[in-house]
């Protein structure tokens, strides 16, 4: 008999509410023997939970949701009880004690979902991507993504595919009959070239659903002493990094993470740049170099009154900006820096952030569109890519070898969404939600 799982599945207790879901064959029964009856379902009812014994547990809205109208597709309970510990202890033991009742393993509702046809993979990573989202743009780009594009999407790849293989093997099977026309597999392949393009276009759009996801990464890099740590400080708004006036205090990264115009940004202070550190100085130094090389912006930051430059690693985009001008309100700076700022006094401080925002905007304005955003989406797009390349070159290959390319890339793009055989990545999937999701 399959197991009924339950769980908590709201927040952090103590809380106002604490509900308890419960999903599986024995979810009806549980709840009467909790409640002594059954609700209507899909109604809120006020019940009296008591255990086996007939001790009181608690005083809860119930609902009921019968399979396969309900989240997982079986049948679901949720107990909205009072947010204590100890009452919410003595409801899931009360339940654990129940045969064939165990608690559910992280992410386990939502892979029921899954595999009661409730929703595809995208869909459910979609919604992993909604709990998870801190920022508004972070929670529109998983709302979009939680709807059925994705799906139509790749599956409409899919069926170009299919009939490209059917148009191949009928010529393969009915190359004798006079009234078949001649090389028909001839007139598909600029369709599978474009195609081979399309993948490739969309694969490139994951460092926008990347940068949405996980943020716009910006790093102050600099000269010990050029004021990075304060400057990270005074964007935060609040004391992250230790600031004095001995050179090298920074010896290892420090991050903020900011919302800047519902975008999250994240900015990173680094070691000093200088010759001859000492040995844990100069690990985070090369600390600082990587970082730097993988920031989607660098902030050069320099002491207007004792400018020290630093080589640039090769990154996207970066801004020169000196700093400490309260303290060189008399020295020529035009032309040596994009901003002049004061990490001290805020001078300057907001028209750097506008072009912050500006930035981070201009990376994100493909969040409207159909984008992979999940690595093993554009590892598995790639891999379609891959496969109808290789088909569509090789004019040299027998038939039956191309059509077996585009049958491997239309096997790459069904598991994106769990259309093929994906058993060996559920775990993985799944268990990056929360107990009780």
């Amino acid at each position: 008999m399959r197991e009924t799982i339950f769980a908590l599945s709201s927040g952090a207790l103590p809380s106002g509410v604490a509900v308890v879901r419960l999903s599986g064959p024995g979810a009806a029964d549980a709840l009467v023997s909790l409640a002594g009856e059954r609700p209507h379902p899909r109604r809120a009812t006020l019940k009296t939970l008591r255990d086996q014994d007939g001790v009181v547990l608690d005083k809860s809205l119930s609902l009921f949701f019968p399979g396969p109208h309900s989240f997982t597709g079986e049948d679901c309970v949720e107990l909205h009880l009072h947010g204590g510990r100890a009452v919410v202890r003595a409801v899931l033991e009360t339940l654990s004690r129940r045969k064939n009742f165990r608690m559910a393993d992280a992410g386990e509702f939502t892979r029921r979902a899954f595999l009661n046809g409730k929703f595809n993979l995208t869909e459910a990573e979609a919604l992993s991507d909604l709990i998870a989202a801190e920022t508004e743009t972070q929670r529109r780009f998983a709302l979009s993504n939680s709807e059925n594009r994705h799906r139509a999407l790749y599956d409409g790849w899919r069926r170009t595919l299919i009939q490209t293989r059917a148009m191949i093997e009928a010529e393969l099977d009915f190359s004798d009959e006079e009234d078949v026309p001649g090389s028909v597999a001839d007139q598909v392949w600029k369709d599978v070239d474009t195609l081979r393009n399309s993948l490739k276009r969309h694969a490139a759009g994951y460092r926008t659903a990347e940068i949405i996801r996980e943020g716009f990464r910006v790093v102050i890099l600099g000269a010990p002493n050029a004021g990075k740590s304060s400057l990270l400080n005074t964007l935060a708004r609040r004391d992250i990094a230790i600031v004095t006036e001995e050179p090298g205090t920074t010896r290892d990264v420090l991050e903020a993470s900011l919302d800047i115009n519902g975008i999250k940004v994240i900015v990173t202070d680094t070691a000093g740049i200088r010759a001859n550190p000492g040995r844990v100085e100069a690990m985070g130094i090369d600390r600082a170099i990587d970082r730097a090389r993988e920031a989607d912006l660098l902030l050069l930051l320099e002491d207007c009154n004792e400018p020290v430059p630093v080589e640039i690693p090769h990154v996207t985009s970066s801004l020169r900006v000196g700093n400490k001008i309260d303290l060189a309100p008399d020295v020529p700076l035009k032309g040596r820096y994009d901003f002049v700022i004061s990490a001290r006094t805020g001078e300057g401080i907001d028209k750097l952030l506008d072009k912050v925002r500006s930035l981070a905007t201009s990376a994100t304005e493909r969040a409207g569109e159909t984008l992979p955003f999940r690595e093993r989406h554009v590892q598995l797009i790639l891999d379609a890519a891959t496969h109808v390349e290789r088909a569509a070159e090789g004019q040299d290959l027998p038939l039956e070898l191309r059509a077996e390319e585009l049958r491997l890339a239309a096997e790459s793009l069904g598991r994106i969404t769990g259309a093929i055989d994906v058993e060996d990545l559920l775990d993985t999937i799944f268990s990056q939600f929360c107990i009780g999701k």
